[in-house]
């Protein structure tokens, strides 16, 4: 590996930003001019199969996430709470202090090899970004998509990351044998709040792109539409041109929801939202109140909107990658043909309205 001479974690300056714990299966933190202001912190992991809690809802039983932490540094990501449990911080050290799984192709094989494995579907990119920029670097998906086919394993893929494209070919190979589930979380096509918002992703215009060459590969493609930000990409022209340019290049589906304000994820996006569209905090904080979800009636109005712009492009309900999506689940909020509503509702009625949407895909990203 090129970094075989980088300075390994002992020789490393104190900077307040090393765990203050050690990590399990530590090998060496890593430092590199090519991802300037982020640690990587190399493992070797026991295991790379994850169970999924049979109560959780989720439409899958296992996930693999060969890394923690996620350069991608979307401020609403769901997934920084779990940095907590490595005694790092859900703000910067999420973005910033990255674990890397560096035998995890070696691992799921054997994992797989088991007698005991029954070839259940595995999902990835479930809590962090498969294909994040240091996936360019460590090469980890390849030998992880050749292992689940050769073993006869269906999973999937969700990603924000252009670098799956570099792996087409494989997968393709691997849909040859399995079924394999692909989806792109695009939930806004305005450049500018995309650098805001989700500053370390590829452009939305770059994730249309990867959208049509997975298509052209022949390849379904589903979308994350997720998490639609009140106020800020609710709109009838944001989500009109959201559709529009999905639908054009080739989405094979779309799941869209609003934004979940999960512990976490809460605090730091709401001090992004402080700094940069202050007058909104009153109306995240009626909207949401204490809680994770955005009020019943505002869930209704998007899901909703969500409907008639997702019929007017003729997209299907659900990313499907997963799973197919039930039909008639999102919802009964359509206004009639040629309704055009632009002012979300923002009452709430008390604690009782904020119960979770039921969903037909995983609210991830």
């Amino acid at each position: 590996m090129r970094w075989d001479a980088q300075k390994t974690d002992s020789a490393l300056p104190v900077t307040g930003t090393e765990p203050l714990l050690p990590l399990a299966g530590l090998v060496r933190t890593v430092r590199t001019p090519e991802f300037a202001g982020i640690t990587f912190h190399e493992v070797v992991a026991k295991s790379v199969l994850n169970r999924v809690h049979a109560g959780s809802g989720m439409p899958f039983s296992w996930t693999i996430n060969p890394y923690r932490g996620c350069s991608h540094a979307c401020v609403y990501c769901f997934a920084r709470k779990t940095h907590s449990y490595l005694n790092l911080d859900s703000g910067l050290d999420f973005d910033s202090q990255l674990v890397v799984k560096t035998n995890a192709p070696e691992v799921l094989r054997r994992e797989l090899a088991r007698p005991s494995w029954k070839h259940e579907h595995v999902a990835m990119g479930t809590n962090t970004d498969p294909y994040q920029r240091a996936e360019g670097r460590y090469r980890l998906m390849p030998g992880i998509i050749t292992a689940l086919a050769d073993f006869g394993t269906p999973f999937s893929i969700l990603t924000k990351g252009t670098l799956l494209a570099r792996d087409i070919p494989l997968l393709t190979a691997a849909a040859g044998s399995v079924p394999v589930g692909m989806g792109i979380s695009l939930a806004l096509t305005d450049a500018a709040l995309a650098e805001a918002v989700e500053p370390g992703t590829p452009a939305p215009k770059a994730r249309l792109g990867l959208i049509r060459r997975l298509r052209d590969a022949g390849l379904p493609c589903g979308v994350m539409a997720m998490p639609i930000l009140p106020w800020l990409t609710d709109t009838d022209e944001a989500l009109d041109g959201l559709f529009a340019a999905l639908a054009a290049a080739g989405a094979t589906g779309v799941t869209a929801g609003p934004l979940h304000l999960r512990p976490g994820a809460r605090e730091w996006f709401l001090n992004w939202l402080s700094r940069n569209h202050r007058h909104l905090l009153p109306r995240y904080r009626d909207l949401y109140g204490s809680g994770s979800y955005a009020s019943k009636e505002y869930t209704q109005w998007l899901t909703g909107r969500v409907r008639y712009f997702r019929k007017r492009h003729g997209l299907p309900a659900g990313a499907g990658f997963m799973r197919s999506a039930p039909a008639g689940r999102e919802g009964t909020g359509e206004g009639p043909a040629g309704d055009t509503r632009s002012r979300p509702p923002i009452a709430w009625n008390g604690p009782g309205a904020r119960t979770p949407p039921e969903q037909t895909e995983p609210t991830l990203f």
